[in-house]
């Protein structure tokens, strides 16, 4: 059963060194994540598991261990998924969503349960995800979610999807559903307009209304701005 979960956006400027100069402009957001974490550790989860948005062919399950990178970005980071002593992982690397999952729990010394990932693709439609989510409660007597994933990406005339109307009314509705764990508005967000206004979060956070069916979780909004034109928010369901 779901006890707890955390939502998180994903972009890979919540590295410091990804973000270089820019870095103190997103100091609130890592906080209101440090914050959403402290909520996911005080759960005493069985089994965490991070969800977030991937391409092929970074989708499906990834074991703890599992490696990422921001090299691609410049800096030498890598991360691992719940990195223990041993990193087992796997032979696939973290997509970009999983790998900043992975970092905040590096950064913010993650030390409960078991973590596993899995990365969601953005086709998923709302009943496999939903479906998706009930499956994931059942993994263990007491899971916890850490779900990755940025609302619009359209706020801006210089966001990366450029300036949609759209986008402000999108966002303020899932920032409201988010905070207060309204699971009927989650499962009914349009996909269709969450791909238009590159919402890379509408799929896990679908996850997260499947999985949260019967718990009776109540919702808390940490963080809601819209830095470079791109939505993010930080949630907790406790």
């Amino acid at each position: 059963m779901l006890v707890a979960a955390a939502v998180c956006p994903c972009p890979p400027l919540l590295v410091p060194e990804v973000a270089a100069g820019a870095a103190p402009e997103l100091d609130a957001v890592r906080a209101a994540c440090a914050g959403a974490l402290g909520v996911l550790a005080a759960a005493r989860p069985d089994l965490l598991l991070v969800i977030g948005p991937a391409e092929q062919p970074g989708r499906g399950v990834f074991p703890q261990g599992s490696r990422g990178s921001f090299r691609g970005y410049g800096v030498g980071i890598d991360v691992h998924l719940g990195a223990t002593g041993r990193r087992p992982g796997g032979e696939r690397e973290l997509p970009g969503s999983l790998a900043v999952g992975a970092w905040l729990l590096e950064r913010y010394g993650w030390a409960g349960a078991p973590v596993e990932a899995l990365g969601v693709g953005e086709p998923l439609a709302a009943e496999q995800c939903v479906a998706t989510g009930r499956e994931l409660a059942a993994r263990a007597a007491r899971v916890a979610l850490l779900v990755m994933g940025d609302a619009s990406a359209c706020r801006t005339l210089k966001a990366p999807g450029y300036l949609d109307e759209r986008a402000a009314p999108f966002d303020a509705e899932v920032a409201r559903a988010l905070g207060a764990a309204d699971l009927a508005a989650i499962r009914e967000l349009d996909a269709g307009l969450a791909h238009r206004l590159k919402a890379s979060g509408r799929a896990p956070w679908q996850v997260l209304a499947g999985a949260a069916e019967n718990a009776d979780l109540a919702g808390d909004l940490l963080y809601e701005d819209a830095p470079y034109g791109v939505c993010y928010l930080v949630a907790t369901w406790s």
